[in-house]
């Protein structure tokens, strides 16, 4: 077993070569953490490869930043196919999509990021497409008026969402496969940090990377985020290593606590203690008092806020818990640092 000074020298690992350009894993085998969901799609892409099928079309909703985009991506690997990238925003008209559909050959991989985010007329267009695998496209208007049926391979449609509960019933119901993807644990991001090190030449020990693992929110992308500034960090102040003393330090300078709280997070909290006393205060309310966007401050800050119990939701609006005023050094009754 390694011992904790051990140091993690830049040498790239199985796949992970030198003219590798992105942290993005290629395979399943690469993919850290999210062990259950690894384990349902590698037998549905089994499945569906020994059948001679494409896989069904597959909804991956979560927080942002845990993997949707990488997952889609691996799917299309693991399937042998290629992939071609869109956005629900940018899909304006039906015809939009046209070229994206037809392109396609049996089994690729269409993925739609932000699919909740699709317009009406667009995403009904999509009904026959995923049913079917046709479209019907009206030629000329009025009396000539007359509808070409095109016919597509059979593909896979990958939509990915931050906000599950936008999507309508009618799209959802099409999809075959849906699976939420959760917050990492440090253990899953530890690895996660030393598998970027590795590629990015970063020089790092075991205590070092674990301190940005717990201050990363569960989440691999402000993991690999934190690790870029620790190494600027350490590149000046700390020799070029990333030991423990470092990270901290370097974590204290970008204002991210030991709960991996950072700036915005305190504020929006202490904002609800020292204006509204704690609360119930509504969304609305906080965004203005923070100066930050509403749906910035419920899709990015409010799920981990909530979840490791610093802020309750309810009826009436948002409530600091008792966990943050001890958090954050304040007397519940008065909402006054506390004096040792």
């Amino acid at each position: 077993m390694a011992k904790k000074t051990d140091i993690f020298t830049p040498k790239p690992v199985n796949s992970e070569l030198k003219e590798e350009e992105t942290l993005r894993p290629k395979h399943l085998s690469e993919f850290i953490g999210q062990e259950k969901l690894k384990r349902k799609l590698a037998t549905y892409v089994a499945a569906a490869k020994e059948r001679g099928e494409s896989l069904d079309h597959i909804i991956f909703y979560g927080p942002p930043g845990l993997g949707k985009t990488t997952l889609a991506h691996i799917v299309a690997a693991e399937m042998g196919s290629e992939i071609k990238i869109t956005a629900g925003p940018i899909l304006e008209r039906p015809v939009d999509l046209v070229g994206l559909l037809s392109s396609l050959a049996d089994s690729d991989v269409l993925f739609i990021d932000e699919i909740h985010r699709t317009p009406r007329n667009v995403e009904e267009f999509l009904y026959p497409a995923m049913e079917d695998f046709c479209l019907d496209i009206v030629i000329d208007k009025g009396p000539s008026a007359r509808t070409v049926r095109l016919n597509l391979s059979h593909f896979t449609l990958i939509g990915s969402t931050t906000r599950a509960g936008l999507i309508t019933a009618p799209l959802r119901s099409r999809f075959g496969i849906v699976e939420r993807i959760d917050y990492y644990p440090p253990e899953d991001l530890f690895q996660i940090v030393i598998r970027s090190a590795r590629i990015m030449n970063i020089e790092t020990d075991m205590d070092g990377a674990m301190e940005i693992s717990r201050r990363a929110r569960g989440t691999p992308r402000i993991a690999n985020r934190i690790l870029r500034r620790v190494r600027d960090f350490a590149q000046i102040h700390g020799g070029g290593i990333i030991t423990n003393e470092v990270a901290k330090a370097a974590l204290d300078m970008l204002e991210i606590d030991p709960e991996g709280l950072d700036e915005m997070d305190k504020r929006i909290l202490r904002t609800i203690i020292e204006k509204f006393d704690g609360g119930p205060v509504g969304i609305k309310t906080i965004a203005v008092a923070v100066g930050e966007d509403e749906g910035t401050i419920e899709e990015l800050y409010e799920p981990y806020l909530i979840q490791h119990g610093f802020l309750a939701r309810t009826q009436r609006g948002r409530i600091a818990t008792v966990l943050a005023y001890k958090h954050l050094g304040l007397s519940q009754s008065t909402g006054l640092p506390l004096f040792k």
